[in-house]
């Protein structure tokens, strides 16, 4: 089942989410709706919390860059209570988008190499490095469970720029090809 992704403005999207356990009801369900959701959006990556539910969990199908990095392709993983433990190298700056944010791209700077620790969609632990757009989407992802968003990294004057853009947004005053909840919209309209 296709479900909706909150808009910027939505009060989940600023909460630091919550570890599941292998008890979490209806897990395998929810795994799918994620997935499901995320190729309807047309998504590379979707957290929990973007779906209205503050857990630690998110989606990654990176296969969408394979034709540029090449380390992409077949990249698919659910990442269970995540935490990036490292950070390394020199940031560099990539152009980012979010379903939560239709229509909206930034340059974020983000340090090109992670180490994080999580649990896979049975619960087996893993601890591992990533680099490159690898990194970066894992990142991107990371930073809705602990209620970070991308225009949260960008710098403030940028940030006032954008703020009628970000208030159309969470107003629902956007073009969007998905299913979405828009905070600033009232009950009834949209």
């Amino acid at each position: 089942m296709t479900l909706p992704v909150v808009a910027y403005g939505h009060p989940v999207l600023k909460k630091v989410a919550e570890h599941i356990t292998p008890d979490y009801p209806d897990l395998q369900q929810f795994l799918a709706d994620l997935w499901e959701t995320m190729y309807i959006s047309d998504g590379v990556g979707l957290a929990a919390p973007q779906v209205n539910r503050s857990i630690r969990l998110f989606v990654i199908d990176a296969s969408a860059f394979a034709e540029k990095y090449p380390e992409a392709e077949h990249f698919k993983k659910a990442f269970l209570n995540a935490t990036i433990y490292k950070e390394e190298g020199t940031e560099f700056s990539f152009n980012e988008g979010c379903l939560s944010f239709p229509g909206l791209r930034e340059d974020i700077l983000r340090k090109p190499v992670i180490h994080i620790k999580y649990m896979d969609e049975n619960f087996v632990e893993h601890d591992e490095r990533y680099d490159g757009v690898i990194a970066r989407v894992i990142q991107h992802e990371y930073d809705h469970i602990e209620g970070i968003v991308f225009v949260d990294r960008i710098p403030s004057l940028k940030k006032m720029l954008l703020k009628r853009r970000l208030s159309d947004i969470s107003r629902g005053n956007v073009e969007v090809a998905y299913r979405m909840m828009f905070p600033a919209v009232k009950k009834g309209r949209k």
